[in-house]
């Protein structure tokens, strides 16, 4: 079939699509460049060619995860649930805390005082890896399988759904939050980028600032979705058996987590429990939403973007 540039009753849902969203930017959420960029982004994919509009339909689950996400801003955790700053750290200490100079420490203690460029360097390339790994993954299986592409992007999804029940049902400091404010808490504080300044400062840019001074969700500790993200992606891996990118991706899960714990933006029990929200999510879609219509739909969805 020919392809058809603006067939009336998709463009008609597109067009009305990117209006309520800028509505809902504009009125709601705070309108702000990166919103002009996803709206401009999603259109030109849609209606520039055929293969762009399959990778558009294709990529769709993530575009959700990003629109949900956005949204969080209205309501910040901190307003529906308390926040808990001290119970982290405590319960932390108390399963991997050691003895150093004296004292009982946590590891993001110990890195606060044991920091090197090199690991400055490699932890911020790490993190770096959270999302672009898991899209450049989606991207080759567009190419490739376009029936796991769906099972993993709407996995993908629904881990952050999964993440973000916690966020709410759980708000959470992060350690660096502790290491500057202690136990009190202070709402109106931006996010931070702790131990990824020193990536920064090294290489002379102001990237992890920049992105975590945006960041609305500074109480979003537990679960440690950047820790969760590459699990899934090393699941999916394994399942197509891509030994080389399997190896690839258990490298950056490893060192993901270890950045997350180096950077002091998690607690080893934050990345426990978002290796969990993966597991979770990977039982569930494989051993329930799988057995349901779903699967049905998901193939007539594939064979619309092949």
């Amino acid at each position: 079939m020919p392809f058809e540039r603006f067939p009336r009753r998709e463009t008609t849902i597109m067009l009305g699509l990117a209006t309520a969203y800028m509505l809902w930017t504009s009125l709601v959420v705070g309108l702000r460049s990166d919103h002009y960029v996803f709206r401009g982004l999603c259109l030109a994919l849609y209606f520039t060619s055929d293969t762009t509009r399959k990778v558009f339909l294709s990529l769709a689950f993530f575009a959700i995860y990003w629109v949900i996400y956005d949204a969080m801003r209205v309501l910040p955790n901190y307003e529906v649930n308390p926040v808990h700053v001290q119970q982290p750290y405590e319960l932390e200490k108390a399963l991997f805390g050691f003895d150093y100079n004296g004292s009982r420490v946590t590891p993001n203690e110990f890195f606060a005082v044991n920091t090197h460029p090199v690991a400055d360097v490699l932890s911020g390339l790490f993190y770096l890896c959270w999302v672009p790994v898991p899209m450049a993954f989606a991207l080759w299986l567009f190419f490739k399988d376009k029936r796991t592409l769906l099972d993993f992007s709407l996995s993908f999804l629904l881990v952050n759904l999964f993440g973000f029940v916690l966020y709410y049902a759980y708000p959470a400091a992060a350690p660096w939050y502790v290491e500057l404010h202690g136990f009190e808490e202070n709402f109106n504080i931006p996010g931070n980028e702790a131990g990824l300044a020193n990536f920064d400062r090294i290489l002379g840019v102001n990237l992890f600032h920049g992105m975590y001074a945006k960041n609305s969700n500074v109480f979003a500790a537990i679960p440690s979705l950047h820790s969760a993200y590459p699990l899934v992606t090393l699941y999916f891996g394994v399942k197509m058996r891509r030994r080389l990118a399997s190896l690839v991706f258990l490298v950056i899960l490893l060192g993901i987590w270890w950045a997350a714990v180096y950077s002091r933006h998690h607690y080893i029990i934050d990345v426990m429990l978002g290796a969990t929200c993966s597991v979770a999510t990977i039982l569930v879609y494989e051993k329930l939403i799988l057995k349901t219509r779903v699967n049905s739909w998901m193939e007539r969805y594939a064979a619309i973007i092949r």
